[in-house]
């Protein structure tokens, strides 16, 4: 009898309202202050437990814009203390909405004058409510039967800047439940996709599409007080910008039902099992630093590219295009910023706050779980599990990498993403896929 006939699955999940209790602060558009007006629909730190009788992971998914290296250190290490689960077995994520309070501070002065610093008191609220979540969790264990299905989640987005361009919207699903009466007790999704539907005009808290999926399944397949996991795979270029209609709860709405009903389909063809076994593997990765052009030089880029925003503008170009130029805007922006103080070792502290960039990997039955730190470009993670068609890279784990990680093609063409990034592209997303693929080449016998 194989290892796999013997681990009888145990399973447990929680979810804590991390929503914030007073007007904070929304992160994700630079150069606006938008202060939270109210609560649309709350976020949500939501966690899933396995244990196969010997080994245990824990997965925490928060409804959030980034999750800061040290306070996801200080949370693994609390949560291992209250349960016993090693802290290389936590996987903690964003979903990456940008609806939600700032969490993490530069360690250098921005060309956004706008945003403030972050709210200690959230941050502290933020990494309660992932213990607490994770805790919870843990103590509702109970036998339980998991099955993996994959979703179809077309129409909630494309490539970013080329809507026909590299895209992946299989959407894996993982389901458990109650081993003896079949109730949902989690649903877990990686789901490659900015949630960006809504914009620097929207000052109601939400989770965007993401949440809006969570608030579709909870009302007509799992029931309302199943947790359901979001974790945002890569998706440095995926963008709902070429589908929507507008950037309203509305718009939202709808790209969250068209996943939500996705997953609904999904579940029909999930087989369960109650034995599962849980396997583990991990590395450490030191990114390159990007080298930064001349101040001068980045300072006449950024008037170029303001300069084409207001052509645009003018001339009524179409939405989309438009928000690409104003993006590219940003991005110039930054890098000119980033040039400046790179030239006096300025960003060395920023730096090293995310490294080492750590590589995870959770594997589940036949199913791997990778967690990668950052934003990436897709093509990253599709390389990463060519040949492993049951691996899925969730991006936004247990850090950020402070800027993008980015193809050659991207840095050869500039633009949003590759003005912004710390680390040296494509270098850095080339070191994530070989050592990722070391692991999973050896994960089957971790």
């Amino acid at each position: 009898m194989n290892r796999e006939n013997k681990c009888v699955l145990r399973a447990g999940a929680a979810a804590v309202d991390i929503s914030p209790r007073k007007s904070l602060f929304l992160c994700g558009y630079p150069n606006v202050k938008r202060d939270s007006s109210g609560i649309h629909d709350p976020l949500m730190s939501s966690a899933l437990f396995l244990d196969d009788g010997a080994r245990q992971a824990v997965f925490i998914a928060n409804d959030i814009i980034y999750i800061p290296k040290g306070l996801g250190r200080l949370a693994r290490a609390r949560i291992a203390g209250a349960t016993g689960v090693p802290e290389g077995r936590i996987m903690i994520t964003a979903t990456h909405t940008h609806s939600g309070p700032l969490t993490v501070a530069r360690n250098y002065p921005s060309a956004d004058s706008v945003t403030p610093a972050p709210d200690a008191d959230y941050v502290a609220q933020l990494e309660d409510g992932i213990v607490q979540a994770a805790v919870a969790a843990v103590r509702a264990a109970r036998p339980a039967e998991a099955g993996l299905a994959a979703a179809d989640a077309a129409g909630v987005g494309t490539n970013r800047r080329v809507p026909h361009g590299p895209a992946n919207l299989r959407v894996p699903v993982l389901s458990v439940r109650d081993a003896a009466t079949h109730a949902h007790l989690a649903l877990m999704t990686v789901c490659c996709m900015h949630p960006t539907v809504l914009h620097e005009n929207s000052t109601l808290v939400s989770g965007d599409f993401p949440g809006l999926a969570r608030r579709y399944l909870q009302r007509h397949v799992v029931g309302a007080g199943c947790p359901v996991l979001h974790h945002s795979g890569p998706a440095g270029n995926q963008s709902p910008r070429h589908v929507t209609r507008g950037n309203t709860f509305e718009e939202a709405e709808r790209l969250g039902t068209i996943l939500g009903k996705a997953v609904e389909k999904a579940l029909n063809g999930v087989a369960y099992r109650t034995a599962l076994a849980l396997g583990f593997a991990g590395a450490n990765v030191e990114l390159p630093r990007r080298n930064f052009p001349p101040a001068a030089e980045a300072e006449a880029d950024e008037r170029a590219s303001r300069e084409r925003l207001e052509r645009m503008r003018r001339d009524g170009s179409p939405r989309a295009e438009t928000r690409t130029a104003e993006c590219d805007w940003f991005g110039a922006a930054r890098r000119s910023a980033l040039a400046r103080f790179a030239a006096n070792g300025g960003l060395d502290k920023a730096a090293a706050a995310c490294m080492p960039a750590e590589i995870q990997v959770i594997r589940a039955g036949p199913w791997s779980f990778i967690g990668w730190p950052g934003e990436i470009f897709i093509e990253f993670a599709l390389e990463a599990v060519r040949g492993f068609p049951d691996a899925f890279v969730i991006a936004y784990a247990n850090g950020e990498t402070d800027g993008y990680l980015v193809t050659a093609e991207a840095v050869a063409e500039g633009g949003y993403e590759a003005a912004t990034g710390l680390f040296k592209s494509p270098e850095s997303g080339d070191l994530l896929v070989k050592k990722t693929r070391e692991l999973l080449a050896l994960s089957g016998n971790a």
